[in-house]
This record gives structure tokens, C-alpha cells and sequence, in this order.
């Protein structure tokens, strides 16, 4: 999904008072991690993943292989935190993704 740049601007708002509900560690990232991490996009809709300093993988290698993976978009990366979002397909779910469309 092609985000526009005043909805870029909405999501990195909404985003700032997160906390990092993933970190990526030593490990990298695992087909277990990805799991997890598309069933909180599909609740959450915005999530925030840091990377611990003793991981071997960059931002942008991480980022390539979640947008790969889930289908998400990266709103954002400050130093080693990356903002992914992807709109859920459940309706109930629906918060940020219905404000989005309108802007």
C-alpha cells in the first residue's frame, strides 16, 4: 500500500506515543517472529519493532524482509525502531485504517 504524505505524517503522529512491542535480537529475524508480528499488525494496525544493539541485521535489512513478509508498509525508522503499518482486514479492527482513508 502507497501511503500519501499527509497520511504518512498522521501515522508517525499516532505513532510516537508507542512502546516497541518486538525486538529483534542475536537471533535475527525468524519465521516465528514474522507470525507474530502479522497477527499484531492485524490488531494493532501500527506497531513499533526495535533492534537490539546485538544484532547482526541492519534496519533496512529488517524492514525489507517485513514488508516482504507481511505485506506491511514502514512508516518510519529512528536509529534502530522501525514503524510498520498495514490496515487489518476484520472490521472491528479498523481504527487508524478508516482515519486514514479519509485523509
Amino acid at each position: 500500500m502507497k501511503l500519501r504524505g499527509k497520511q504518512t505524517r498522521f501515522l508517525r503522529s499516532q505513532a510516537h506515543h508507542l512502546t516497541p512491542i518486538f525486538q529483534v535480537g542475536k537471533g535475527g529475524v525468524n519465521e516465528a517472529m514474522v507470525t507474530q508480528i502479522g497477527e499484531a499488525l492485524e490488531k494493532r494496525e501500527l506497531i513499533k519493532i526495535s533492534l537490539l544493539q546485538n544484532t547482526d541485521e541492519t534496519v533496512e535489512e529488517v524492514a525489507q524482509v517485513l514488508e516482504e513478509e507481511t505485506y506491511c508498509t514502514v512508516v518510519q525508522t529512528i536509529g534502530r525502531v522501525l514503524v510498520l503499518y498495514k490496515p487489518s482486514s476484520k472490521e472491528k479492527y479498523q481504527r487508524l485504517s478508516k482515519e486514514v482513508k479519509e485523509i
